[in-house]
């Protein structure tokens, strides 16, 4: 019988053969992994054996009795444990499972915090409508307690920044979650701009702008005209008759070159179609996100050939996500289109999602285990474009890696151990 796992709400199923190999885990292998995590280990690290009764590699099939070997920080076996011998100065780590370190699409984490309270939400800027020039890295709170929360159920790296609240509010980063600050711990700086069609980007406020969902679209396309104008001036005049540097246009002027995708958040159709309208009018790159009534437009998203972030899967369903739905990323799948699932912003204690919990719902909603793992790892790296260091275990890729005393995909699973680039930190039991 092969080895597989039933979704949310069935324990962890093996074949006969695999049982007294995973009662040995459960009763003792993982008891002796958390006491020896710190949050802070030595640089280098030490060299990781990890076993695993399944490890999940996310690029190539299931393993049954597997190994991961971790050196200087990078992955350099992964396969069977049979035969495969390693140094002795390698510590031994043994769980149920092991997967990739998962990804997290998009995020607020470390620019939003735990506390729920003003002076730790600082994912939007609201003195204007359109910021692009916010950078996330000058935002970044590696030490905010929410960082360790959500690393300690798997979690090893985000894309976080400012968020949905209003038109344009600033840019995003790619980030590790070691802990150590923005400027180590970043895997790309300046990742995209984040950008809202619709809901949070209009305003109620009597003389505010944009009140409406056409005002929204119509600042957008004049701010990126000035931003094309201001490009073109200082691309042909001389030197010392260049305008003056405007860091808002700077920023756009990097949409409009295809360097630095627009983040566009969009929920209702009428809102993705307009972002897909202004994305072939100015040539952009972009990257939609959110997309509750993404199942009314499938072939348009389909035709324009972008990519989906989408919101969490038991995200609330009201104002503009009330035609949301758990079936949504199955439909993206089937669709063809590329996809990765997200944590997102709400305001509520703790501050965030965990895209485990939302990639295991989409499993059982249409999307299947195989496509839901990969939609929290290697589907979201690649999103991200950052799959060659993270998103799967590869020899030469990162050594990130979560370990789990089941099925990771079943609530009462617990996170045993995370690494992070080969630094082991604490299990989900001594998190805040």
């Amino acid at each position: 019988m092969q080895t597989q796992f039933q979704f949310p709400g069935a324990r962890l199923t093996m074949s006969l053969s695999l049982r007294p190999f995973l009662a040995l885990v459960l009763s003792g292998w993982l008891v002796a992994v958390a006491p020896g995590l710190t949050a802070g280990e030595e640089t280098p690290p030490m060299p990781l054996a990890i076993h695993g009764a399944l490890v999940y590699p996310v690029s190539g099939a299931p393993i049954r009795d597997g190994l991961v070997l971790v050196r200087d920080g990078k992955i350099t076996y992964v396969g069977p444990a049979a035969g495969r011998m390693y140094t002795a100065d390698h510590r031994v780590l043994r769980a149920a499972v092991v997967t990739p370190g998962l990804v997290d699409a998009r995020g607020t984490v470390g620019v939003s915090g735990m506390l729920n309270q003003p002076q730790d939400q600082e994912q939007v800027e609201r003195s204007a409508p359109l910021q692009p020039e916010l950078r996330a890295i000058d935002a970044y709170n590696a030490k905010d307690e929410l960082v360790a929360y959500v690393r300690a159920r798997g979690v090893t790296t985000i894309h976080t920044g400012h968020g949905p609240g209003a038109l344009v509010t600033g840019q995003t980063l790619v980030v590790k979650l070691l802990g150590r600050g923005s400027d180590a711990d970043v895997l790309v700086p300046a990742a995209m701009i984040a950008t809202t069609l619709g809901g949070d980007a209009t305003t109620q406020e009597k003389g505010k702008s944009p009140g409406t969902p056409a005002k929204a679209v119509a600042m957008l396309r004049a701010e990126l005209i000035k931003a094309r104008d201001y490009a073109d001036k200082r691309a042909k005049a001389a030197d010392d008759k260049k305008p003056a540097r405007d860091l808002r246009l700077e920023a756009l002027a990097r949409a409009l070159d295809g360097s630095q995708p627009l983040l566009v958040s969009v929920d209702r159709s009428r809102d993705i179609l307009a972002a897909l309208r202004v994305a072939k009018e100015f040539n952009l790159k972009i990257v939609l996100e959110g997309c509750a009534d993404a199942p009314d437009v499938l072939g348009e998203i389909k035709a324009s050939g972008f990519p989906v972030i989408l919101h969490p899967t038991m995200a609330r369903s009201n104002q503009t996500r009330e035609n949301l739905s758990m079936e949504t990323a199955g439909r993206l799948k089937a669709a063809g289109i590329p996809f990765a699932i997200e944590s997102g912003y709400e305001s509520y204690v703790p501050k965030t999602r965990i895209v485990l919990f939302e990639a295991a719902v989409a499993a059982a909603n249409g999307l299947g285990r195989e496509a839901a793992l990969a939609a929290i790892t290697l589907d979201a790296a690649r999103l991200l474009g950052v799959a060659d260091r993270v998103g799967s275990l590869e020899v030469g890729k990162d050594g990130d890696v979560a370990l789990y005393d089941g099925d990771p995909f079943e609530y009462t699973t617990r996170c045993v151990g995370v690494a992070i680039n080969g630094q082991l930190f604490p299990a989900e039991t001594a998190a805040p």
